[in-house]
């Protein structure tokens, strides 16, 4: 039995990061359409930095919509306020705020890792138990890797990791070079929210885009392929 060929890798799904938050309400009323409209298993809450007490105040008015619709809220950054919020998790910019973080977020919460500049902190990442390591966002600067060089990079990591990796996408493009790249969930966020048609179009669009990719994946990737020809 052990030389069964490995599981085909499932399908990619989205992971959507919400506009800079300061008054929830419009999120809390749109949120649930969008998760239900497309394949999203988690959102990214980006918080407008204020007190502690109005940030969480924030995360509670956001989490129960996002986890009744069927996806984990993660809030960005401020590991501190997320059980008291009652979101799922953090996301946690480089491996020493992991480190810091994952005590309180570990095992009942999510802690998901980006800012990850080499390979090696990727790997350090792993070994720490993150959930998944994120590849491509803008660092401080906004400056950020070539397209070619985070396909690069998801494709070394699904090839040899057990750990989710995540691409952050900032066309529908690189949505779909990012899944056809290995990558087990592809972040978006602004370009989906800036679309003049309205997110949902976006969203359903860039859906459609990754599970395209995900179908058409050299056989390496994903197996199954293998009997499609």
């Amino acid at each position: 039995m052990s030389n069964k060929p490995p599981p085909p890798r499932p399908a990619p799904r989205l992971y959507l990061a919400t506009p800079v938050v300061d008054d929830p309400a419009a999120l809390v009323a749109e949120l649930p359409g969008l998760i239900a409209s497309a394949d999203v298993a988690a959102v990214l809450l980006r918080l407008k930095e204020t007190d502690q007490r109005s940030m969480i105040s924030r995360v509670k008015a956001l989490a129960p919509p996002v986890q009744k619709a069927g996806a984990a809220l993660l809030v960005d950054g401020h590991p501190e306020i997320v059980a008291r919020g009652g979101a799922d998790g953090a996301h946690l910019t480089g491996v020493a705020a992991l480190e810091e973080a994952a005590p309180s977020l570990k095992p009942d919460r999510i802690a998901g890792v980006g800012g990850l500049a080499t390979r090696h902190d990727s790997m350090s990442a792993g070994e720490m138990g993150a959930d998944y390591v994120l590849f491509g966002e803008p660092d401080a600067k906004g400056q950020r890797p070539s397209a070619q060089a985070i396909a690069e990079r998801l494709d070394w990591w699904a090839e040899l990791f057990e750990p989710p990796c995540v691409g952050f996408a900032t066309t529908l493009d690189e949505a779909y070079d990012f899944a056809a790249s290995g990558a087990d969930f592809v972040l978006v966020g602004d370009f989906i929210w800036a679309d003049p048609r309205g997110p949902k179009a976006a969203l359903i669009e860039v859906d459609a885009a990754i599970k395209k990719a995900h179908a058409t994946a050299p056989a390496s990737q994903n197996p199954a392929s293998q009997e499609h020809g």
